[in-house]
């Protein structure tokens, strides 16, 4: 074949191919815009099962609005989780915050603990990234002045005093003992606890520390001991609680032992053993709900189940919740863009399976719950919610 017809053969396959990919362009379905929520908390480390349980909460929010269909804007969006481990170490904490921040996530469901989420909030705020804390509950993470920080669950002034005024009202406690694990929610929460007790009339008889890596109590306890406090408070996390637990027993302390929402959890009775006894320990679980709102928190224990194959632990449904809020912020607002949704999630009034959720000025949840527990063996029983 002749040059020239070889190279006109070779412009009409062209030209052809030409055709039939510009064929598929048009054919090919308009890609659906992504937008990614980051989720922060400890999936490594001794309260790893706590992490998990938040970011399980999330997962099954984001899969739930992916399979109902979300639209923005009048365009139809897929969510997309970032979840990120901050080992609960505030610098771990801030580097994933920074990390969020450089990919551009709209909003940021986390952290888990007080002291990671409160040096993660500057980061947050200076990129204008709206952020809900589900658990961290120490009073400076809203009372730093920034617009982008919001809690959905009450904090450490209420659950404290809350847990001060039982002690000594219902327990009938004198004298009480107190020991936090140093780390900024269970210096808090102890420190709230301390007032309200004092103010009870109770006397504080000692004031002790460890930490929240710590595995031996024994000196602590033993000076505890020869006080002879009614009431021993722990301010930290169960991982903690559960051995100090263990500990109290072998040396015959028998005291009452009262935590906050750190000690409050599914996994108490398997970390304390049989030192769990029966209406031994009391706990408050910021949060909670009564009257018709069980029957939703109910079905959603049972969803998680199902969908994970374990318990809830403690957080996950204010995570569900808060991720579930942030998502309806923007769907309203009509526009993922922080700067425009977060005015619509400050003003949110919104009913999730956790209750009512309204933010105050500080961005705290207005009228907060405070659910109160006891352990009976390794059941966790209800007592009462308190607004």
């Amino acid at each position: 074949m002749p040059v020239n017809q070889v190279n006109r053969v070779l412009a009409v396959v062209a030209a052809a191919a030409l055709l039939v990919a510009c064929g598929k362009k048009e054919d090919a379905a308009p890609a659906v815009p992504v937008v990614k929520i980051g989720h922060v908390g400890p999936i490594s480390g001794a309260i790893a099962h706590l992490g998990k349980d938040n970011e399980y909460g999330a997962r099954m929010a984001i899969d739930e609005l992916n399979a109902a269909g979300v639209t923005i804007d009048g365009k139809k969006v897929k969510l997309e989780l970032m979840a990120e481990d901050d080992g609960a170490d505030p610098k771990q904490g801030t580097a994933v915050a920074q990390k969020l921040a450089d990919a551009k996530v709209v909003g940021v469901i986390g952290h888990l603990n007080s002291g990671t989420t409160i040096p993660a909030s500057k980061i947050y705020s200076d990129a204008g990234i709206p952020q809900i804390s589900p658990s961290a509950t120490n009073p400076k993470y809203t009372r730093q002045g920034y617009k982008t920080a919001f809690r959905v669950v009450a904090d450490d002034v209420h659950l404290g005093s809350t847990l001060g005024k039982y002690a000594v009202g219902t327990l009938k406690a004198k004298n009480v003992a107190v020991i936090d694990d140093r780390t900024a929610y269970g210096q808090g929460v102890a420190e709230e606890f301390t007032k309200a007790a004092e103010a009870a009339g109770a006397k504080v008889v000692a004031k002790e520390f460890t930490t929240d890596k710590a595995t031996d109590f024994n000196a602590i306890l033993t000076s505890i001991k020869g006080k002879k406090p009614d009431v021993v408070f722990f301010g930290g996390m169960d991982a903690v609680g559960g051995p100090m637990l263990k500990q109290m027993k072998s040396l015959g302390i028998t005291a009452k032992f009262m935590g906050g929402d750190g000690i409050c959890t599914a996994e108490l009775s398997k970390l304390a053993g049989d030192a769990i006894g029966s209406e031994q320990v009391f706990c408050a679980e910021a949060g909670g709900v009564e009257g018709e709102g069980k029957a939703g928190m109910d079905k959603f224990r049972a969803d998680f189940k199902a969908k994970f194959n374990v318990d809830v632990q403690l957080y996950s449904p204010y995570v569900y919740d808060a991720t579930k809020l942030m998502v309806a912020a923007m769907v309203k607002a009509g526009s993922s863009d922080p700067a425009k949704y977060l005015p619509v999630l400050a003003a949110s009034d919104y009913k999730g399976v956790t209750g009512p959720i309204a933010f105050d000025a500080k961005g705290d949840i207005k009228n907060g719950a405070l659910t109160l527990f006891t352990y009976k063996g390794d059941k966790r029983e209800q007592l009462a919610v308190i607004r």
